[in-house]
């Protein structure tokens, strides 16, 4: 089952409540998307680094109920 645009936003504010969430359904089927984060909580982290702070915050849906997730993050 897909996940919904306001729950992967809503894990990842759980996760870092700063952070601004922008999300795009990427083909109209509710499981591609691409995401940008902004965090003060990325700063001093490596990109890598970053992205795993996001993927945990998914707690293990990554590649099951969301399949593909773009993501870009950054520092404001």
């Amino acid at each position: 089952m897909a996940m919904a645009v306001n729950e992967i936003e809503a894990m990842i504010k759980a996760a870092l409540p700063d952070a601004i969430v922008t999300i795009e359904d990427l083909a109209g089927d509710g499981d591609h998307y691409a995401a940008r984060v902004v965090s003060a909580a990325f700063r001093g982290k490596s990109r890598v680094q970053q992205h795993q702070i996001v993927y945990a915050a998914l707690q293990g849906r990554m590649g099951g109920a969301l399949h593909a997730l773009a993501l870009q993050t950054s520092a404001p």
